[in-house]
């Protein structure tokens, strides 16, 4: 009997931390509404659907699992964000700068990154499927099984693999 009250307990205990990890710390969120200045928040979890977030910085901020769908954020800065999970379906995300920002996973179907900066971003599993990329700069993004605009999944395989890796090239000798 005690074993199953200290299981249960345990259980309860695991489950009451794993809901505080997603959870948003609402003060910042109102510093995010009244100031659009936020840098380093923890946003995880919360719901910026059509907030007018327009030239927001976001630099560093935890934004795990946020849903940013419809939102305006042109010209903003998230720099460095941790954007796991989140939801940024037709989004207005025109001249942000997502330069070293994580968006594992991440849905960007429809939105609009013309001018976007992904400098060094992590787009591992991102669906960018009908996304607007008019001079979008990607330099040295990370594309593993990305979901690119017009619906084509990259490979699961790391940049510069290839199928001769592993055996030994053989020149071509003349004799």
């Amino acid at each position: 009997m005690k074993l199953q009250i200290a299981t249960t307990l345990t259980l309860l205990a695991c489950f009451g931390f794993a809901g505080q990890a997603i959870a948003f710390n609402q003060q910042d969120l109102d510093q995010l509404k009244a100031t659009k200045n936020c840098p380093r928040c923890d946003l995880s979890g919360a719901d910026l659907t059509q907030v007018p977030l327009t030239g927001a910085n976001l630099r560093g901020a935890n934004l795990r699992a946020a849903n940013l769908s419809q939102v305006n954020l042109t010209y903003g800065d998230l720099t460095g964000a941790d954007l796991e999970t989140a939801i940024l379906t037709s989004a207005n995300l025109t001249g942000v700068s997502f330069t070293g920002a994580n968006l594992k996973s991440a849905s960007l179907e429809n939105a609009n990154l013309s001018y976007a900066g992904f400098i060094s971003a992590n787009l591992e599993a991102a669906n960018l499927k009908g996304a607007t990329l008019l001079f979008t700069n990607f330099r040295a993004a990370n594309f593993r099984l990305t979901t690119l605009a017009n619906g084509v999944v990259t490979s699961d395989k790391p940049y510069g693999w290839s199928l001769q890796e592993g055996t030994e090239a053989q020149p071509n000798q003349k004799k």
